[in-house]
């Protein structure tokens, strides 16, 4: 007797993570649910920035490991659905407010991103330069980004709380996804960690409101 053929869905159990596309979704909500937790403490710094001011730097360099994570998932899943593979087709695009929203929220992470390093690394002196682009930038990747989140939030609840079939399903890579998760938030804050030294121009006294030229 021949094994009975196994489904697409099954079949790619052991892609990337494990857990196929239940997987791939999984990872994205796990990621999707601690960037909703960062994102709103980082928005309570900004309401007392000038006391907080180290935390936000803290809490910018650790959101790298998790945005880069959600960011690699969602673009897998994007790579695979858009090369025909027939589990990812299976499941279907995301909703078209999430694909419209998706490259805003790419765009803008990138930019606030890039600028906050740049504004880090040569200290207030770049102020002029680039905390304007900064600030906007920021405000339309937090909008974006809580937004595209938010509209996860129906299948995060449900990937993140399986049952059934899928609990087993999902047994598959869940190491791989615990794994990359942790492995993200480390690298985070070891970044930040690594980095404290240069909080210093911008946690003195009156730093980030007053800036004299030279």
């Amino acid at each position: 007797m021949h094994a009975p053929a196994e489904s697409p869905a099954r079949g790619h159990q052991r892609d990337l993570t494990g857990g196929g596309t239940k997987g791939n979704e999984r990872l994205t909500s796990m990621a999707g649910s601690i960037l909703l937790v960062l994102l709103a403490v980082l928005g309570i710094t900004i309401v007392q920035i000038g006391q907080l001011i180290w935390l936000h730097l803290f809490l910018g360099l650790l959101l790298l490991g998790p945005v880069v994570l959600k960011m690699a998932s969602t673009a897998y899943r994007f790579i695979r659905y858009y090369a025909h593979d027939p589990a990812y087709r299976s499941v279907g695009p995301p909703e078209l407010i999430m694909r419209t929203t998706a490259p805003l929220v790419v765009a803008s992470t990138v930019v606030v991103f890039v600028s906050g390093v740049l504004l880090l690394a040569d200290g207030p002196r770049s102020r002029d330069q680039f905390l304007s682009l900064h600030k906007v930038s920021f405000i339309v990747w937090l909008v974006f980004t809580a937004l595209h989140v938010l509209g996860h939030f129906p299948a995060m609840a449900r990937s993140l709380r399986p049952a059934g079939a899928d609990r087993e399903h999902l047994l598959a890579g869940s190491a791989g996804r615990w794994l990359s998760l942790t492995g993200a938030l480390v690298a985070g804050a070891v970044l930040a960690i690594v980095l404290i030294g240069q909080f210093d121009p911008w946690t003195a006294h009156g730093a980030l409101f007053h800036h004299h030229h030279h």
